[in-house]
């Protein structure tokens, strides 16, 4: 897929301000757009635990080009923040954008989330909102947190070299953070041990499983849920593909417009390999999809 040629335009907002931190958007924009656009809320992966707004400026162009202001959001991470305040960072971001909607050149009524992997579970919650987005795209993502896949050890993490929890936690910030490099050895030290429910929500699913219930995507499915596309590769040995197929047999029961692309052999990440035309199709029906539902 040919880069676009354009000047990709970059505007910084502080969306919230917490004691801790100020947490950031990123709005993404081109010199011809000069009317108001329908917009892409894309929002990072990294398990809750990493990640940034800035992942968002790789993927930006492509929507831009296509018509599309892109706000890429942080969020508080986890472990130091629990999930009702990770979700509610999330609430927080798109009731912003709207309430600032003529500033930014957006029109609030054409708001679309895309998230990859922990994005795309936080896009699939944002359709439990009260105030929906009016389509969702999700990138390899989940509706459940509780499931063996992440509450019990993971036997591809496990073949990895192991990390101890002295080591894990050398990771951890003493007070609130919105924007993480940090590597990956808290995360893997959590899917070894099978604890990743726990770090990030502080609560055992053995033990509260209900705690969990209005935090996965799945089991709040209904009739007003936003038309949702879901993308997974078969071969997924973080999120398996099973997932989505999950969420999509919700949709379905619930009568919600849905449509799921399966890429064959396809693993987690997938679409970092645009020139791959299984991951080009992918992403022409990504758009296709966000044109017929935020024209």
């Amino acid at each position: 897929m040919p880069e676009p040629i354009f000047t990709l335009l970059r505007r910084t907002y502080a969306f919230k301000k917490t004691a801790d931190c100020d947490i950031h958007l990123d709005v993404y924009s081109s010199e011809a757009m000069t009317e108001i656009s329908p917009a892409v809320v894309w929002i990072h992966g990294g398990a809750l635990i990493m990640g940034s707004r800035e992942n968002g400026q790789g993927h930006a162009a492509r929507y831009v080009d296509a018509g599309y202001k892109v706000i890429s959001i942080d969020y508080r991470l986890a472990p130091e923040t629990k999930l009702p305040e990770i979700i509610a960072d999330v609430r927080d971001a798109f009731g912003w954008i709207r309430s600032n909607a003529d500033e930014l050149g957006v029109d609030p009524a054409r708001i679309g989330a895309v998230g990859h992997s922990a994005g795309g579970y936080l896009a699939l919650m944002s359709g439990t909102f009260d105030s929906k987005p009016r389509a969702l795209v999700s990138f390899y993502g989940y509706g459940d947190l509780i499931g063996s896949w992440y509450s019990k050890p993971s036997p591809f993490y496990l073949a990895q070299r192991h990390i101890g929890r002295e080591a894990a936690m050398e990771q951890i910030e003493s007070r609130a953070i919105s924007e993480g490099r940090r590597p990956g050895t808290f995360y893997l030290y959590t899917r070894q041990q099978g604890i990743w429910p726990i770090e990030v929500s502080g609560f055992d699913p053995a033990k509260d499983p209900a705690f969990f219930t209005r935090y996965c995507p799945d089991q709040n499915v209904d009739a007003n849920y936003p038309p949702t596309l879901l993308l997974h590769g078969t071969d997924d040995t973080d999120v398996p593909y099973e997932l989505s197929v999950r969420m999509q047999n919700r949709l379905k029961e619930a009568g919600v417009d849905h449509e799921m692309v399966t890429l064959e052999g396809g693993g987690h990440g997938f679409d970092g390999r645009w020139w791959n035309p299984q991951v080009k199709a992918a992403f022409a029906r990504v758009l296709e999809f966000l044109d017929n539902h935020l024209e």
